[in-house]
């Protein structure tokens, strides 16, 4: 029987559980994978400023409405606050500079990209932005997650973004950040998939109420052409046996089992794909359930193994 295809959050809204993610998405190609996307039937759209291709992830969703494809309200558009932006006055001029870039007036979902404050660098001097500053140095900054959390508070309040969450939050961040928040996290996001579990992680934030989104759901794969070794050490995840041997019992590829493996359990997902036939295959993991012996052959790949750590 096909599951349910969103999820409610606890901000009362309905997040599409299969979106399409625009990390490391080209600029010259972005509007058209956007674009195409739409026409394909994806809803969810996960940007963040740190992508560098906000504007045409914008020039695509604009094309789509256009051409009647789909209306504003039709589409969950979600991006993200990056790490020298969180000191609490610069919350929303960031914001309002994100959705002038995708030529929206609102957010379906903001959410804080890491539980990291550096130091601040003006948009003029260094847009997009990344993990060093002006000098080409990682500077600490000085905001507190609760000074960033409540400054995104008032996005809200403002109509800024319809949710607001947070991403690559371990356990206990979470626990504390639930003291103090008046609106709480409607969704976290976090790497997630067979080498990497995180179970505890899950089940926490979804006993609470918080949705959560895996993101680099085909583990290694993502971070292959980032020329990172630790992913050219482990075994490709649709490459593996056991997925592939699930993949052929179900009559399914390999990505589609991986994606299933999280939907089945309420995890959304976000892959992207610049191939007409795999744009279908992935927005299509909803309509099958993978056998009780699948499942615990697949949490049998953990190995707690994590790619996008910034310590590395």
């Amino acid at each position: 029987m096909p599951s349910a295809t969103t999820i409610k959050l606890n901000s009362g809204h309905e997040m599409p559980l299969v979106g399409f993610g625009l990390w490391k998405v080209n600029n010259d190609t972005c509007a058209d994978q956007v674009y195409n996307a739409i026409k394909a039937g994806y809803r969810l759209f996960d940007g963040a400023c740190d992508y560098g291709n906000e504007v045409e992830s914008g020039q695509g969703v604009a094309r789509a409405i256009k051409d009647g494809l789909v209306k504003r309200s039709d589409l969950f558009l979600v991006s993200k606050l990056w790490n020298s932006f969180h000191d609490g006055p610069r919350v929303a001029p960031i914001c309002k500079k994100q959705l002038q870039d995708w030529g929206i007036d609102y957010f379906d979902l903001y959410i804080m990209h890491f539980p990291i404050s550096l130091k601040y660098v003006d948009p003029e001097v260094r847009y997009p932005p990344g993990f060093t500053d002006e000098n080409g140095k990682v500077t600490p900054g000085k905001a507190s997650i609760q000074e960033t959390w409540t400054a995104m508070e008032d996005l809200v309040e403002k109509g800024l973004c319809k949710s607001i969450g947070i991403s690559n939050f371990r356990g206990v961040l979470l626990m504390d950040l639930l003291r103090y928040a008046k609106v709480r996290p409607a969704a976290l996001q976090i790497e997630h998939h067979p080498y990497l579990m995180q179970e505890s992680v899950v089940k926490y934030a979804q006993d609470e109420g918080i949705a959560v989104t895996a993101y680099s759901s085909f583990g290694p794969q993502s971070f292959l052409e980032l020329d990172m070794q630790q992913a050219k050490d482990a075994p490709l995840l649709l490459e593996h046996t056991a997925i592939k041997k699930i993949a052929e019992k179900n009559s399914k590829t390999p990505a589609q089992v991986l994606l299933r493996w999280a939907t089945q359990r309420n995890v959304a997902v976000i892959p992207k794909s610049n191939n007409k036939d795999r744009l279908a295959q992935n927005l299509d993991v909803l309509d099958f359930d993978l056998k009780d012996e699948d499942m615990k052959e697949i949490k049998g790949i953990d190995k707690g193994l994590r790619f996008n750590d910034p310590l590395n």
